[in-house]
C-alpha cells in the first residue's frame, strides 16, 4: 500500500488488476486515462495516485472492454451511469487527451480543400458510421477530405446495419463536421478491408479483437515514446511526431514477422 493515505501508485494498481486480468498491461492503464475512463489525482511530484474508486472504475472498464467487447466511448457512459466516473471530469480528460495524444488526433477546424500535414481533430463520435478505401496514411497523418454517410455507403458497399455494428466495435469513427455526419478516407480504407473479410464469412463481432490488438501495439509505442511527451521535454512536436511514426513502423514490422512465423507454424511449414 502506498504511503499516500489510501492512494496507490500506478504500479501497485497494475499488480492488483493483474489478479483479475493477468494479461493487462501497464500501458493500458495509462491509455484508459488518456481516453477519460479513469481520473487519478496527482502527487506534488506529479505521480498518479489512484483511490479505491479509481481502481473499481478501471476494473469495470477493463471488464466491459475485454469481456463484453463494449466500445470505449460506451464504456465511459456506463461508468458514469454506475457512479464510478464523473461526467465533467471525464470530458475534461478526454479533451486534454485530444490535445496531447499524437497518434490519432489532429486539431483543426473544418478543413479547406487541402491541408497537408495538419493534425486532425478529435471529433464527436456518433452512432452511425462506416469506411472507404484510399491511399495509405502514416499513423497520425489522416487527410482532410470527408465522405457523407450516403457517399460512404456507396463507396464501401456496406449497408447501414453493418456500419452501425462496426462503429459500436470501435472500428469506424464517424464524426460531426458542420452539423453533418462524415467519414474520413481512413474510415473508408478500413471499411474496404472489413468488407473483404465479411465476404469470406467473418462475423462482424470477431473483428473487435483486431482493434484490441492494435491498441496493445499502440501501448508498446506509447511506452517507448513516453519521454517525448513527458513534462519538461524539450523535443519539438514535429520531431516527436517523426519519432512516434518511426517507432510505430518498427513495431509493426516486428508484428508482421511474428505473424509470418506463427502462420508458418499453423500451416506446418
Amino acid at each position: 500500500m502506498s504511503v499516500n493515505v489510501g492512494r496507490l501508485r500506478i504500479g501497485e494498481v497494475h499488480t492488483l488488476l493483474r489478479k483479475d486480468f493477468p494479461d493487462i498491461e501497464l500501458s493500458k492503464i495509462r491509455y484508459y486515462e488518456d481516453k477519460g475512463l479513469v481520473m487519478p489525482s496527482r502527487s506534488a511530484k506529479g505521480y498518479r495516485l489512484y483511490s479505491e474508486r479509481d481502481v473499481a472504475c478501471l476494473r469495470e472498464a477493463i471488464r466491459l472492454a475485454h469481456e463484453e467487447f463494449v466500445p470505449l466511448r460506451v464504456v465511459r457512459l456506463r461508468l458514469i451511469e454506475q457512479g464510478l466516473l464523473s461526467d465533467d471530469g471525464a470530458l475534461s480528460i478526454a479533451r486534454h487527451a485530444a490535445r496531447e495524444t499524437m497518434a490519432n488526433v489532429i486539431s483543426i477546424p473544418v478543413p479547406p480543400a487541402n491541408v497537408d500535414g495538419t493534425p486532425r481533430p478529435s471529433l464527436n463520435v456518433l452512432r452511425t458510421g462506416v469506411a472507404t478505401n484510399e491511399t495509405a496514411l502514416q499513423p497520425s497523418l489522416a487527410t482532410s477530405s470527408y465522405l457523407t454517410l450516403n457517399e460512404f455507403l456507396k463507396t464501401t458497399g456496406l449497408d447501414e446495419e453493418s456500419v452501425i455494428q462496426l462503429e459500436m466495435l470501435g472500428l469506424l469513427t464517424p464524426a460531426l463536421v458542420a452539423n453533418e455526419v462524415v467519414f474520413t478516407n481512413l474510415d473508408a480504407r478500413i471499411a474496404g478491408a472489413v468488407n473483404v473479410l465479411l465476404t469470406r464469412g467473418v462475423e462482424v463481432r470477431l473483428l473487435g479483437s483486431l482493434r484490441r490488438n492494435v491498441e496493445r501495439e499502440v501501448g508498446v509505442v506509447e511506452d517507448l515514446t513516453q519521454p517525448l511527451r513527458a513534462p519538461g521535454s524539450h523535443v519539438s512536436a514535429e520531431h516527436a511526431h517523426e519519432v512516434v511514426a518511426a517507432v510505430a513502423s518498427e513495431v509493426a514490422a516486428l508484428r508482421v514477422l511474428l505473424l509470418e512465423r506463427t502462420l508458418g507454424e499453423y500451416l506446418g511449414r
